[in-house]
């Protein structure tokens, strides 16, 4: 137990620009979780729909027991309800995926500069306005992976940089971790899914006002109140669940 940091990815699955703005409202409630829980929440990339959503967002979250609280986070999020936009009040479904991965420290990773392509571009707003003038924004390739990543939210270059190679670490950490599971016989899927409407671990279910964990096989409700960032409930269950 103890300060530490996590890497939060959230993109946008089934359900085009509903699942956007679903995953718009995940980031919203894991921000406003962690301002409850006095925890820094900072935005280090992301890509935006003109309709307010995300396709996909990055954040590093630090705090005490970050990792601890979030670790659970991870899989696909469903969400049932009928959109803004939907004339004939039909239910849609719609999925965004969550990874939250722990921040590795740079002894633990080793990264080879050789292995990187490293590229720079102007950080941009909210339906694609440049909002630099200066090329700050930073993305790297990692070449023997294929792994992309970025970081467009600090001044200057380097400090992008050093956010994107954060990225990177952990994420690389990760498929480590994955690698070495496999090759004991534990075919355990990356986090993050394929996004597809089938593999679900939580439902937002609007309709009947529910939140389902499948993996604890309990409903929460007051769905408005936990998209608000009131998380407890659930986060507490699990974690006296592996106790």
């Amino acid at each position: 137990m103890g300060k530490d940091k996590v890497i939060l990815e959230i993109r946008a699955g089934a359900g085009g620009d509903e699942a956007a703005i679903f995953a718009a409202d995940l980031a919203r409630m894991y921000q406003r979780y962690a301002a409850s829980r006095l925890w820094r929440f900072e935005i280090l990339d992301y890509s935006q729909t003109t309709l307010s959503g995300y396709k996909t967002l990055v954040a590093e979250i630090a705090g005490d027991d970050v990792f601890q609280s979030l670790k659970n986070e991870s899989g696909v999020h469903r969400v049932q309800r009928i959109p803004k936009t939907e004339k004939s009040g039909r239910v849609h479904t719609s999925t965004a995926s969550v990874a939250v991965l722990p921040e590795v420290e740079t002894k633990e990773v080793e990264i080879m500069s050789q292995d990187l392509e490293i590229s720079f571009f102007r950080s941009s707003g909210p339906g694609g306005q440049n909002v630099n003038k200066v090329e700050t924004a930073v993305r790297i390739l990692h070449k023997p992976t294929g792994l992309v990543v970025s970081s467009q939210v600090e001044r200057s270059q380097s400090a992008n940089k050093e956010k994107a190679l954060a990225i990177l670490r952990a994420k690389l950490f990760e498929q480590k971790k994955i690698e070495e599971q496999q090759k004991i016989g534990g075919l355990r899927k990356e986090q993050i899914g394929s996004a597809e409407r089938a593999e679900k671990i939580r439902t937002y279910n609007f309709p009947e006002d529910r939140v389902t964990d499948h993996r604890l096989g309990k409903k929460f409700h007051n769905i408005e109140k936990i998209l608000g960032g009131d998380l407890n409930q659930i986060i507490k269950t699990f974690l006296k669940s592996r106790t």
